[in-house]
């Protein structure tokens, strides 16, 4: 039997509710909930191991957000029909979580941790990535998962100069500002987002305004906890330690690291240098008979668990050494003081093949981007349980593992790569163009060629170097710069363009990207407590120098988009049309739009948006598109009298010729308007195939075709006089229609039989069979005399033949 399930629910400041609920779905897992906000329901579940593995020396932790298609109704269209690998979408909403919970578990703590986060029930108008962390949190807060803190996230958005928490997803369409926001009680953990250009300030403020929501989902955990009973968290075995040999590591290593560290070396002569010291010192280590070790200097005997906690003791001593170095004398590893940005290098147009190319250069961090140019068919969509989307712009960021000088198996891009890539992507999104004004599908590939901090803000500034490159029309440029604090003994430093050491051993990854009028997009992991909001604002202005003075060096390498795009990228050509036209454009099952693209070597692509018709030509040769689109402007062309226009002769008939002079719309060209010579035939005048040069004079009234001439294009021959028309009386003065026949009926004799010569030929069922009866002269009018026909004029007019 089910208990009855405990629940707590609050209310955004709108009136929307949300609850949680624990106690009734997945029992078994050491903490499960269900939170639900309109018709989105999503499941949380935490489950962590009692032991670390043997030898396990890091966190294992495993954050997994998934959407069931059958939560919106749905099934999977993938040849297997169900859900498979996590999508990118997925993948970006897991790292949300991951990063927000992973500093919060104890440093110690190595047991393998699981928190899945499922969507069961989809809201078209609820976004569920503003409570996925909600509920993994809830569910490590009714679990005995040694966690230190309860958190939670929310969206904080700007929409018509008001900031909404978790707005509508209709709503988020109006917005200038998107940020996700993480937090516990006291402290700001994570903030990741896109803006349109907004100030420093406004990130300020967004953060302050969801800082206080998250307050309110915080209180709400805790009193679901306390429904539950969960008094305390599980207890853990702690690593093994031995302080007496860090200290003696420490008076062996200390000045020497500290040494290192001071000389400016670059990044593998740094590391080489380390590994050094530890070799020096385990050249002083030597075993015994018995099995133990002993180091000189060092009474006491080790054994082999002690030499194994070398490598934590080492990386531990550096990490302080160096975070002291920079607080107490402000300098740092490669020599720079803590504002300088390394040395910068850049390049376009470096590849022949590409429609757009630059080399961007930082320090030890290196960039190749490629632009590529498409189709509509190049679309990417991108789907999720409650959306099915297709986007034009598309970043694909990689890392190989020679950038840092690895040897590492190509698994194909990994949950970093493609958050490093989505960050590039929103940033330069902002300026892109949108709507008609840029047809294309663009795509932008950044390659890593080397690393050493900030390859992602690298690929944004080679991304907007690149695009311009291709001609795209970016009004601006867009720049990025990684940010790094160090705190400490009531001391604190913001480091600018940081590197990839001082990533590691800092407190705080703030990236920070934007034009020289605002910000684009940013993403913090902070991972200490009592981050203070001025810190917070010191590190955006600072982050602000930092990114116009590489925006400046990126401005005199190409200060504008490229005037034209490179003579082998593709032209696109667009042109509407009415609905009607649609279908006569594509054909029959395709036929017609197949037969233009294989006559013309072009890729068309037609859709109804507006109640019009949205048609684009896509092709490298101009020649082939302009083919293209006079063959479309053709079949919706709507005829015009007293137009002239360029035909072929279709077919040849006694009375004239048949003409298409549009695709698929023909007219008569009556003998009578071939010349203004009188022909009896049109024979070694036109014949099929023909190309000439005619003028719409007008439709027939009875069957509605078009009439055509070509005599009308011609000059009139010197002398010529009009044939005369002959006259008909008007109606009213024919006379009566008896008077016309020459009297009245009774005038005329007997009936028809009398007047054709009385009764002789007998009644008409009496005349036999019809080969017998006599046969009149001229009965068949096969046989009437021709008129004689009037001698031929000269053709004068071959030489108007087209």
């Amino acid at each position: 039997m089910i208990p009855t399930p405990i629940s707590v629910s609050f209310k955004l400041d709108d009136g929307r509710e949300i609850s949680i609920e624990t106690g009734k779905l997945a029992r078994q897992a050491d903490g499960s909930v269900v939170v639900r906000m309109g018709n989105a329901v999503l499941l949380a579940t935490v489950v962590a191991n009692t032991e670390p593995k043997p030898g396990q020396s890091f966190f294992p932790l495993t954050v997994d957000y998934q959407e069931k298609f059958a939560s919106a109704g749905r099934i999977p269209g993938s040849f297997f029909k169900r859900e498979g690998r996590l999508s990118d979408y997925e993948i970006l909403i897991s790292r949300l979580i991951d990063r927000a919970l992973r500093p919060l578990f104890p440093d110690d703590y190595y047991c393998e941790v699981q928190v899945l986060v499922t969507l069961i029930s989809s809201d078209p108008e609820v976004m569920p990535d503003s409570l996925a962390c909600l509920a993994a949190s809830a569910a490590l807060a009714v679990s005995d998962v040694p966690i230190q803190e309860i958190i939670s996230e929310v969206r904080v958005a700007r929409i018509n100069g008001q900031y909404v928490i978790n707005p509508y997803r209709s709503q988020l369409a109006e917005a200038d500002m998107d940020f996700i926001i993480a937090a516990t009680e006291k402290n700001i953990m994570m903030v990741e987002g896109e803006a349109k250009e907004c100030q420093e300030a406004d990130v300020v403020k967004a953060i302050e305004i969801g800082h206080e929501a998250i307050r309110a989902q915080i209180k709400a955990q805790a009193d679901l906890r306390d429904k539950k009973g969960v008094t305390g968290k599980r207890e853990f075995a702690l690593p093994y330690k031995n302080e007496e040999l860090a200290q003696h590591v420490a008076k062996f290593a200390s000045e020497k690291i500290l040494a290192v560290a001071k000389a400016a070396l670059g990044k593998h002569e740094r590391g080489d240098a380390f590994k050094a010291i530890r070799k020096e010192f385990d050249e002083t280590v030597t075993a015994n008979e018995n099995g133990t070790f002993s180091a000189a200097g060092f009474a006491a005997e080790l054994k082999a668990e002690d030499l194994a906690l070398l490598g934590n003791i080492f990386h531990d001593l550096e990490k302080e050494i160096i975070r002291n170095m920079m607080l107490d004398e402000r300098v740092r590893l490669d020599g720079r003081g803590l504002e300088d940005v390394r040395v910068l290098t850049m390049e376009t147009n470096i590849l022949p093949s590409p429609h757009g190319s630059a080399l961007f250069t930082r320090g030890e961090t290196q960039s190749l981007t490629t632009v590529t140019l498409g189709t509509k068919e190049d679309e990417l969509l991108i789907e999720s349980a409650a959306t099915s989307d297709y986007t034009k712009f598309i970043l694909h960021y990689n890392f190989p593992p020679f950038s840092t000088g690895e040897v590492k198996p190509m698994r194909g891009p990994g949950r970093r790569e493609v958050g490093h890539g989505n960050l590039a992507k929103r940033s330069l999104y902002q300026m892109m163009p949108k709507g008609e004004s840029w047809p294309y599908t663009t795509r932008v590939v950044s390659d890593i060629l080397e690393s050493n901090g900030s390859s992602s803000m690298a690929t944004v500034c080679a991304g907007s170097l690149a695009l311009m490159d291709a001609g795209v029309p970016m009004p601006k440029h867009v720049s990025g710069v990684a940010m790094g604090l160090i705190s400490g003994h009531q001391k604190f430093a913001i480091l600018t363009d940081i590197l990839g050491d001082e990533d590691h051993l800092g407190d705080m990854d703030f990236k920070v990207t934007g034009t020289r009028d605002g910000i684009c997009g940013i993403q913090m992991d902070i991972k200490v407590d009592g981050l203070s909001m001025d810190i917070m604002m010191q590190a955006l202005e600072q982050a602000r120098r930092g990114r116009l003075h590489i925006l400046d060096a990126m401005y005199q390498c190409i200060p504008e988009p490229r005037a034209e795009l490179k003579p082998h990228a593709p032209r696109i050509e667009q042109i509407n049309i009415d609905r009607e036209f649609i279908g006569a454009v594509i054909g029959p099952g395709g036929k017609i739009i197949q037969e233009i693209q294989r006559e013309t070597g072009t890729t068309i692509s037609i859709e109804e948006i507006n109640d019009r018709g949205e048609v684009k030509i896509f092709s490298a040769n101009k020649e082939g598109i302009d083919k293209a689109l006079a063959w479309i402007k053709g079949i919706v062309a709507v005829p015009e009298v007293g137009e002239t226009y360029e035909g072929v002769v279709k077919g040849i008939q006694p009375f004239g010729a048949f003409v298409e002079f549009l695709p698929g719309k023909q007219g008569l060209l009556h003998i009578s308007e071939v010349s203004w010579s009188r022909l009896n035939s049109l024979e070694g005048v036109l014949k099929e195939g023909d190309k000439i040069k005619i003028k719409l004079i007008g439709t027939d009234p009875k069957t509605g075709k078009l009439r055509l001439s070509r005599k009308a294009l011609m000059p009139k021959p010197e002398g010529y006089v009009e044939p005369e028309k002959r006259e008909r009386p008007e109606g009213g003065d024919r006379g009566p229609r008896d008077d016309r026949r020459g009297g009245d009926r009774g005038d005329r004799g007997p009936r028809r039989d009398d007047r054709r010569g009385g009764n002789d030929r007998g009644p008409r069922n009496d005349r036999g069979p019809r080969e017998d009866r006599p046969r009149r002269e001229h009965d068949n009018a096969n046989e009437q005399p021709q008129a004689e026909q009037p001698a031929q004029q000269p053709d004068n007019d071959a030489d108007l033949a087209l």
